[in-house]
């Protein structure tokens, strides 16, 4: 993929990642269980072959999914996600409780599944083992480096 954003910003690079049309609902699709090309092809409606293919390689590229063969003839793949890939799970979740509380229809929601509630998300520390209200946190600028994956 070409990189969109030459920006130092971690969501500019990101989006370099994961930004293209189809990208994030492929990996959401991954996530639940669809982990064939058919099956991916056939739950994202509208997605041509070509592109779906084209970002399942790009992925592959940036470290979020893996590929396994399932069947030799003819070759066939199965899809997972990495542990990065993984990673994007709370991503999505806030993706979907952002949409619950803006969009005119709702889809879905997340809810609790003791009491059927909806769930919100939270900030934690892990030095000092406890959930932070978000004006208690700050974005701060971090010395330039690879991150390792």
């Amino acid at each position: 993929m070409k990189e969109r954003y030459k920006l130092p910003c971690n969501i500019a690079q990101t989006l370099n990642i994961v930004g293209d049309r189809w990208t994030l609902l492929i990996l959401h699709d991954i996530l639940i269980g669809n982990t064939t090309f058919n099956e991916l092809k056939k739950n994202l409606e509208g997605i041509s072959a070509n592109i779906l293919s084209d970002r399942l390689k790009h992925l592959e590229e940036a470290g979020l999914v893996e590929s396994s063969v399932y069947t030799k003839h003819p070759p066939r793949y199965q899809y997972t996600l990495t542990k990065s890939g993984r990673e994007l799970e709370p991503v999505f979740d806030a993706l979907l409780i952002w949409g619950r509380h803006n969009l005119d229809y709702c889809y879905k929601k997340l809810v609790h599944t003791e009491c059927d509630h909806e769930v919100e998300l939270q900030y934690y520390c892990p030095s000092c083992e406890k959930i932070v209200d978000k004006s208690e946190t700050e974005t701060i600028p971090v010395e330039k480096r690879k991150v390792s994956l």
